[in-house]
């Protein structure tokens, strides 16, 4: 006998039983829909769209959700992935990340370039149409007949009689100088000391546009001409251009391993593509060879003699030791140096011909061999007196006085070759933030262990400053305008020095526990012109 269940459910008929099940068809199919919403919107994130993404944070930190551009998308074994660039960070913390970290109901698409339509001029409207190689013809012509029109820069200055001034130290190091407001007409030939002051006083503004080889001729400014645009240096490590390819703004290598650490690069370099898939790099860290898997690196250890860098040791104290690497004569390591140096500098240019660079390599030394700390190179033959054109402190030893130790060697070698010597520009910003601590230091340095002669204040030359340091006399300038030490009263620069400032100077001195002695550096420099093809 069949069960009555309508005594039990007597709202059970067939009327009901239909609406139930359309409703949970319903929500079967909005969750599906919400399904395929989400998988068409994360379509249209495509390269050059921007929107907020959630940052890398540490567990205890608040979350941070910055505007960022997607510069690629992959997708792996079904996961989706995005390459995301963090606007107004640098590029050093660009990473891939997963679609739950996108705010996508904030996606914003790339804009289209709006070209501003030219109106045709009435000679190129009557005239027939050009060729590609005509066209390629005129353009030739025309910067031809530019450049014989233009007048070369010994010329100018002579037709103009253009007094020799100092370029502007803003300009070479990113603007962070200070800018001068005017200029004073003074007795020209007269040679002028800084005098200090004890205590500030109230002093007109700092006049500090030009100073002259003497630090005294000022003179009205004269109106230049417009130059022509600069062409890019064809020598050097320096990039002409940030313009890059996309495949250079993602990094390809995901971990390395160089001895006892493992470090995550910070920018794209060209090693082998077949590097580019694995999850860690080995690589030696006596010859900075590099394979694919630990094994391979430990066949590589069983025939590798070496336990320092190649070349020859110049300096050494304590644990510290400097060797001199020539880029003909040890092309393989000096190739595989710049390769290492590529992932965590952004702004250089790897060169693969190394013949035209000296490299200095600093290491620690522990019973294992000399393991390499950083390094900086130089060229052999600069037209600028540059004495670095690239400087590295690998991760794992930065923030330990060794990137200053770096720069003092540098300057050191400049005082043995009797020049001043300045840093290949641009500089990083890492690069910037420690030249500009490092010349702080070094010319206050000599300021306050300055003695007064016969009861007066002690007197100092920019010039006197510069052979003293081995510094140009244009970062000598923006370091005293940078400080804030430098001003312009009754016709001559005074240095203000006051005890706030000799303060701050001794505390960091306190901490540099690590300096050159020159005693210790055994070199003589070389004179590469006479070398021929070095």
């Amino acid at each position: 006998m069949a069960a009555d269940w309508s005594k039990y459910f007597p709202y059970t008929n067939q009327t009901s039983c239909f609406i139930f099940y359309s409703s949970l068809s319903k929500m079967a199919d909005d969750k599906e829909n919400k399904k395929i919403g989400l998988k068409t919107t994360l379509d249209m994130v495509v390269e050059g769209c921007r929107l907020p993404v959630k940052m890398s944070i540490l567990p205890n930190e608040e979350e941070e959700w910055p505007l960022a551009e997607i510069l690629s998308r992959k997708e792996e074994k079904g996961k989706l992935e995005f390459y995301v660039h963090y606007i107004d960070f640098n590029k050093r913390l660009d990473e891939w990340v997963l679609p739950d970290r996108l705010r996508v109901e904030e996606l914003q698409f790339p804009r289209k370039d709006q070209k501003t339509p030219q109106k045709q001029t009435s000679s190129a409207a009557n005239s027939r149409p050009t060729t590609p190689d005509r066209e390629l013809q005129e353009k030739k012509t025309t910067v031809d007949r530019s450049e014989s029109d233009s007048p070369s820069p010994s010329l100018l200055s002579k037709k103009l009689s253009l007094p020799e001034q100092t370029s502007s130290p803003a300009a070479k190091l990113g603007g962070q100088g200070q800018t001068p407001q005017s200029q004073t007409k003074s007795n020209a030939g007269r040679k002028r000391k800084a005098i200090f002051l004890d205590e500030k006083q109230d002093l007109p503004p700092a006049y500090c546009n030009s100073l002259s080889s003497q630090d005294s001729q000022d003179a009205p400014a004269t109106p230049q001409p417009s130059a022509p645009p600069q062409q890019p240096r064809q020598t050097g490590s320096m990039s002409s251009s940030h313009d890059e390819n996309i495949i250079t703004r993602i990094k390809n290598i995901e971990t390395i391993e160089l001895g006892k650490y493992r470090i995550k690069p910070w920018y794209f370099s060209p090693y082998p593509p077949e590097l580019t898939t694995i999850s860690i790099v080995f690589i030696c860290e006596f010859c900075l060879k590099y394979v694919k898997s630990r094994k391979c690196l430990e066949r590589h250890r069983t025939k590798c003699t070496l336990r320092h860098p190649p070349g020859n040791e110049i300096y050494r104290k304590s644990t510290i030791s400097f060797f001199e690497i020539d880029g003909r004569k040890n092309k393989m390591y000096s190739q595989n140096l710049c390769l290492l140096a590529k992932l965590f500098l952004d702004h250089k240019t790897l060169y693969y011909d190394t013949d035209p660079f000296l490299f200095y390599v600093m290491t620690e030394y522990d019973i294992k061999g000399f393991h390499i700390v950083g390094f900086f190179s130089k060229e052999k033959e600069s037209t600028e007196d540059y004495n670095v054109a690239c400087i590295l402190t690998l991760p794992p030893y930065q923030r330990k006085g060794y990137g200053k130790l770096l720069i003092e060697f540098s300057y050191e070698l400049s005082k043995f070759e009797g020049k001043t010597g300045s840093p290949e520009k641009p500089l990083s910003d890492l690069g910037l933030l420690s030249y500009r601590s490092y010349w702080s230091q070094t010319i206050l340095e000599i300021l306050v262990n300055l003695k007064p002669e016969n009861g007066e204040r002690p007197q100092v030359t920019i010039n006197e400053i510069c052979e003293l340091t081995s510094i140009r006399k244009e970062d000598v300038i923006s370091t005293l305008q940078h400080l804030n030490l430098i001003n312009y009263y009754k016709g001559q620069y005074i240095i203000t020095l006051s005890q706030e400032s000799i303060d701050t100077h001794n505390r960091a001195m306190a901490k540099r526990k690590i300096r050159i002695d020159a005693k210790c550096l055994h070199w003589t420099p070389k004179d590469w012109a006479k070398r021929g093809k070095w």
